[in-house]
């Protein structure tokens, strides 16, 4: 996949309003050229169990199914 360019605005009412969550598309002459939207921002998670009620482990997680630890040589 090839990088991205990006570039770096001082100010821009367009990015202010792509930082509140808005979505837009820029156009010229008329016509669409580009689609502006927010980027997902960073999850801070500061403390232990931030997560809680939003991950399900099922009881079997740690259960193999049949054959594949001896297909690995781990029985």
């Amino acid at each position: 996949m090839e990088a991205v360019r990006q570039y770096n605005v001082h100010e821009s009412r367009i990015l202010e309003q792509a930082a509140t969550g808005e979505k837009m598309v820029i156009s010229r002459s008329g016509e669409p050229v580009a689609k502006i939207v927010p980027l997902r921002t960073r999850v801070k998670r500061t403390e232990r169990g931030s997560l809680q009620g939003q991950i399900h482990i099922r009881k079997d997680f740690d259960d193999l199914p049949d054959g594949l630890a001896d297909a690995f040589g781990m029985l």
